[in-house]
């Protein structure tokens, strides 16, 4: 049965700077994310997540290729009325979530402004119900629409800017390091929130973080990202139980073991981009196994279809 394809990126390219300060932040990214999913984007700081993230929601210009949305085009110049239905559909979570809200401004404007400038004909008492609807969703008091941010602890900022993303009742949610600067404490709280509202409100989501331990709790698929290129992607379990791209071998090499003998004796592994001795223009993008997706030259397809099979048969 063939899953329905919300969001899908092709070719992407964007570009910071130009003349001799051009740099390319984000090279050729194809890839597509399926109604109901959680897709995660991993990649160490400076890999292009947020960049990608940031082009979807057009905030970031892309260079080249093309953003599809449900089958329509939304990068680059589109219609006003395509515009708007993007700004309503899909909604960001940011991942400082001190610095994402405007702390001048009580919780009632940070959550409702989105809603005032969309959907113009809500009167003011069903703009404050849909607000406190929101906040006890998320797991906060209606009371607290009328107190400044400052007023509250990381997870409970972050909590509200969750409620700033739900209340546009928006089908797809890009979630940008949304616990990295929570105390460890509150972590749990906030992916138990987002898995919970993902089921209940049929949520589509992009998640973006450096934490393959998160990764493995909250997603089904990985795109793993290395200086703006992918080098692989696969369902999650798959990707644990068989990773192929050396970056994700050495990324998956300094994930914490909750036990401290295995702990101390694991080796961690570096990855050596000069180990790939082909130029650029050389690479594939070849599925090994279904929905397996790795980059490398023709040996090293080679080479990782049979570190596949070999897997499989024990």
């Amino acid at each position: 049965m063939d899953r329905e394809v919300v969001l899908s990126v092709r070719d992407m390219e964007v570009t910071y700077g130009s003349g001799k300060k051009k740099f390319v932040a984000v090279k050729g990214v194809s890839f597509d994310i399926y109604q109901g999913e959680t897709f995660g984007l991993v990649g160490e700081s400076g890999s292009g997540k947020t960049t990608i993230g940031r082009a979807i929601i057009r905030v970031n210009p892309t260079s080249r290729g093309d953003v599809f949305f449900r089958g329509q085009k939304i990068n680059g110049k589109i219609p006003r009325e395509l515009d708007k239905k993007v700004i309503s559909e899909i909604q960001m979570v940011f991942q400082d979530p001190m610095a994402s809200l405007n702390d001048r401004a009580k919780v009632d404007y940070i959550v409702s402004e989105g809603l005032v400038n969309v959907e113009k004909g809500l009167s003011a008492k069903e703009r404050r119900d849909r607000v406190a609807q929101i906040l006890g969703e998320v797991g906060l008091l209606a009371e607290f629409a009328s107190r400044f941010p400052h007023e509250f602890s990381g997870g409970q900022r972050q909590r509200i800017g969750i409620a700033r993303a739900l209340v546009m009742q928006p089908s797809f949610i890009i979630a940008d390091e949304p616990i990295s600067a929570l105390d460890v404490s509150i972590r749990a709280q906030v992916l138990n929130l987002l898995s919970r509202l993902q089921k209940e409100r049929d949520l589509t989501t992009l998640f973006i973080s450096h934490d393959l331990a998160v990764m493995r709790f909250i997603t089904d698929r990985i795109a793993i990202l290395h200086k703006g290129v992918l080098v692989e992607i696969a369902e999650t379990e798959s990707l644990f139980r068989n990773p192929l791209h050396p970056y994700t071998c050495a990324l998956l090499s300094a994930v914490p073991i909750p036990n401290p003998i295995k702990e101390k004796k694991k080796q961690l592994l570096v990855y050596d981009p000069d180990a790939h001795d082909y130029p650029e223009s050389e690479a594939l993008w070849e599925e090994v196994e279904p929905g397996h997706f790795v980059r490398g030259n023709a040996k090293e397809m080679e080479i990782y279809k049979a570190i596949t099979a070999q897997r499989n048969n024990e």
